[in-house]
């Protein structure tokens, strides 16, 4: 599956991603066309004005720092917001194509090289494993981490790589900047992404894979409430429980639980 978007001239992308709803006991898919813009202005970001996000992947979001804190703070949600949001669909297609795979009694080549590669991806064991291990969070977790790791939008990994969660890179044949810091006399890299829904992709990878997060994934399965999920994000920080407290505290103070019910506008989906 590529992460990808495909990408028009002045730097919009369009990209076609199937979006699954459940609900009158059957399943419907639709397209959903994203747009990828390239912020020349912060007067490009769209407010978040209701519940229905227009699916927008912003890309080379600088100035945040320029603004109120409030006007500051309501740019990087709204940024970030349809990123988690279109990161989310992708992996809603990653369980449907899976589910799909477990209902088959003969795989095609390509369905094996399809399970293979995200089996060996989320270093699972069996496709029971696998459908497991993946899974997101509720928006307001998202939306608290990527705003302490990122410093609110204003870190030089987030303006420099889209990278909003800090994660670092070890292969050589992945793209990456350095960091600006070594250990044990050798350089740093952190990841780079061609746009920050990329990013969140990674990160929802990391905590499928990562058994300090082991906890996080049993949890998940049981709970939906994102202060019942918090305490099992411990491991993400050295800071432990401190670092969790200040995620619900952000939480709190920016009423981000008020996100969790956002969604893509039905006006940019097609049923197919």
């Amino acid at each position: 599956m590529d992460m990808d978007h495909r990408r028009i001239q002045h730097g919009v992308g369009m990209a076609l991603l199937i979006f699954l709803i459940w609900g009158c006991n059957a399943k419907k898919t639709y397209s959903v066309k994203t747009e990828t813009i390239k912020v020349d202005s912060l007067e490009q970001i769209i407010p978040l004005s209701d519940a229905l996000v227009k699916p927008i992947l912003y890309t080379h979001v600088s100035g945040l720092s320029q603004l109120s804190v409030s006007e500051s703070k309501s740019k990087f949600v709204a940024v970030v917001l349809p990123a988690i949001l279109v990161a989310k669909i992708e992996i809603t297609n990653l369980e449907t194509r899976l589910n799909e795979l477990e209902k088959k009694k003969r795989w095609k080549d390509q369905d094996s090289a399809f399970y293979l590669d995200f089996k060996k991806r989320y270093k699972a064991i069996s496709l029971e494993d696998l459908l497991y291990r993946i899974g997101t969070l509720p928006n307001s977790i998202v939306l608290a981490q990527a705003a302490v790791e990122s410093g609110w939008g204003q870190s030089r990994f987030f303006l420099e790589a889209n990278n909003l969660f800090g994660i670092w890179s070890f292969k050589k044949d992945e793209p990456r900047v350095a960091a600006g810091v070594s250990r044990n006399e050798k350089t740093v890299y952190i990841r780079s992404y061609e746009n920050i829904s990329a990013s969140i992709l990674h990160y929802f990878e990391i905590l499928g894979t990562a058994s300090a997060y082991s906890s996080l994934r049993e949890a998940r399965h049981a709970e939906t409430s994102p202060f019942a999920l918090l305490p099992h994000l411990e491991n993400y920080s050295e800071r432990r429980s401190s670092y969790t407290e200040l995620l619900k505290e952000i939480i709190l103070q920016n009423h981000f639980t008020h996100y969790d019910q956002y969604r893509i506008d039905p006006d940019y989906m097609i049923r197919d």
